[in-house]
């Protein structure tokens, strides 16, 4: 830059030409620009068509959603992903990119409650019909899928039960019709589980779950083969629903603990499920690692390092439920969002599924006594300690 132009001039271009230097950093840089530029329309075609690495305008995504990007396909053993702004852009992102009107969707009915909003509420208006079964009973599976059906759509381990399908199978179900098999692994991530390695089509995450690990990256994410990431990148694009560099950043600051984080929650959350089903103030405890789980063995072959930390469990009614809660206020908060480092609680009846009717809720098994525990990193001694004080009397 010409130091004699005018200051106005001088601090309109601040930083634009000062070189990183030799040396790289240990944590990557955050590029927190919308806009970049370049020396020549050469260099943003080549960029534009695909033939080389690059960015052009945030939407269309930008340097440190690519960097995510190549970290989650990696883990995920994918050739490709893409980033969204939050883990319901993915699935949204996902579902239009790859059906439209006239096909059909199978999902399992036991999906979060605001995956269930987007499959009753928006898809139908759009001529995608949907079919809710249950995920765990592959004969029921079997049944709905059809010709038409293009997705077959379910959780590694649903929200709140806990139940466990059986990815292989559903995988092969959904291959007799030419349905992707779309898996939620929000919960157990690939340190846990790769879904693609049991038949998937692709995988997606709520970001501020446990890959970002610290309830502060908000993002989502599609991982799967080049081809089908493409096309969802191109509804990501169009419904303007690109992660933001900032939360981008944050999710890849978190992912380098996912691993120690992984083994941490599903230590703790077996030994708690383990205190809490032997304890008498309990009538239910919803865990893949007890014995009484109707999908202990499909658990036990899909999870040899663990379940994460999710669990939930079930008191003798709403009035237990608000003891506990105001008893554990200080050390186990309620909170309206799950895998953070720290433990929290929450109420399904009443918040993530309180669009259901009744007669819905009862057959998911959620109950007013239900209580989705995510249990944290903290030494499990410490969590048991103190729910078994909020439990007593």
């Amino acid at each position: 830059m010409n130091d004699r132009s005018h200051l106005t001039t001088r601090a309109a271009r601040a930083g634009a030409h000062v070189a990183p230097g030799a040396a790289l950093p240990l944590v990557p840089a955050l590029h927190q620009t919308t806009v970049y530029g370049y020396p020549d329309l050469a260099s943003l075609h080549r960029v534009n068509n695909g033939e080389e690495r690059g960015q052009a305008y945030y939407r269309f995504g930008h340097y440190n959603g690519q960097v995510l990007e190549q970290v989650v396909a990696d883990l995920e053993g994918a050739p490709d992903a893409v980033t969204t702004a939050s883990g319901m852009a993915a699935i949204t992102g996902t579902v239009l990119a790859l059906a439209g009107a006239g096909d059909h969707v199978v999902a399992d009915r036991n999906v979060y409650g605001g995956t269930r909003s987007l499959l009753e509420a928006e898809l139908p208006r759009l001529g995608i019909e949907v079919t809710l079964v249950d995920g765990a009973d592959l004969a029921e599976v079997g049944r709905a899928l059809t010709p038409r059906t293009k997705l077959l759509l379910v959780e590694a381990l649903t929200n709140p039960t806990v139940r466990v399908p059986d990815l292989p199978a559903l995988s092969a179900l959904a291959g007799h019709v030419g349905a992707k098999l779309v898996v939620d692994a929000t919960f157990v991530t690939p340190a846990l589980l790769r879904p693609l390695e049991h038949g998937a089509d692709l995988v997606w995450h709520s970001v501020p779950k446990y890959l970002g690990g610290h309830s502060a990256a908000m993002g989502g994410i599609v991982s799967g083969p080049a081809d089908l990431v493409a096309r969802i990148r191109q509804t990501v694009v169009h419904l303007g629903a690109t992660v933001g560099p900032f939360d981008a950043w944050m999710a890849l600051l978190g992912l380098k603990t996912l691993g120690l984080r992984m083994q941490a929650h599903s230590r703790g959350a077996a030994a708690v499920a383990e205190f809490l089903a032997a304890h008498p103030g309990v009538l239910r405890v919803h865990h893949p690692s007890l014995s009484d789980h109707p999908q202990a063995a499909t658990a036990a072959k899909l999870y040899p390092l663990g379940t994460g930390g999710m669990l939930s469990f079930e008191l003798s009614g709403r009035p237990a439920v608000d003891r506990l809660i105001h008893r554990l206020n200080g050390t186990i908060p309620l909170s309206p969002s799950l895998a953070d480092v720290s433990t929290t609680l929450i109420h399904p009846a009443t918040t993530t599924h309180k669009d259901l009717p009744q007669a819905e809720l009862d057959a998911l098994g959620i109950t007013d006594g239900l209580i989705r525990l995510s249990v944290g990193i903290e030494d499990p001694a410490d969590l048991i300690a103190e729910l078994g004080a909020a439990l007593a009397g």
